[in-house]
């Protein structure tokens, strides 16, 4: 599947940036595995911390506050961060509990916020979603790292189909 992600980027010409909460790089790590994707990657960020989510992607304090740190609108602000403060058209990002520890009543452990932003001409195109992942804290990690990869050709087809019906 990494390869079938690796070709739809290269075939479109799209360079990706990625910010990573819970998976911590693994997902630009995974994709870095296959050979001649180099050229569709811009850079990958670890961003753990909600200071580094707003320093180096300007997810705003306010946001975490409101939301939590696990939470769509916080995915959502890490992947506009992550278009826009990178030479991508498309960015992804995820945050959310691996575990084993820190999940509570209202967000169980091995849920993930994911967004994925795309820019399309001068317009961006922004999706989240939040999907929960069994499995010890590594196998929540890269079912989430290979998950956010695979929904890119999903959402951009979605995004492509946006953009026509505006022009």
């Amino acid at each position: 599947m990494l390869e079938n992600i690796a070709n739809y980027l290269i075939e479109n010409e799209l360079k990706l940036a990625t910010a990573e909460s819970c998976t911590a790089g693994l997902a630009i790590s995974e994709l870095s595995r296959i050979p001649g994707v180099g050229k569709s990657i811009d850079c990958g960020l670890g961003v753990y911390s909600p200071e580094a989510k707003n320093r180096y992607l300007n997810v705003s304090f306010e946001t975490i506050d409101k939301h939590g740190l696990t939470s769509e609108a916080v995915a959502l602000e890490m992947s506009i961060g992550a278009l826009n403060n990178n030479n991508a058209d498309v960015a992804i990002a995820n945050t959310g509990i691996a575990g084993p520890g820190g999940g509570d009543d209202d967000i169980p452990i091995g849920t993930v916020c994911f967004a994925w932003a795309f820019r399309l001409g001068d317009r961006t195109y922004q999706y989240a979603e939040t999907r929960r992942f069994d499995g010890d804290r590594n196998e929540v990690r890269l079912a989430a790292a290979h998950y956010v990869l695979e929904q890119i050709p999903v959402y951009r087809e979605k995004a492509s189909g946006e953009h026509e019906r505006k022009r």
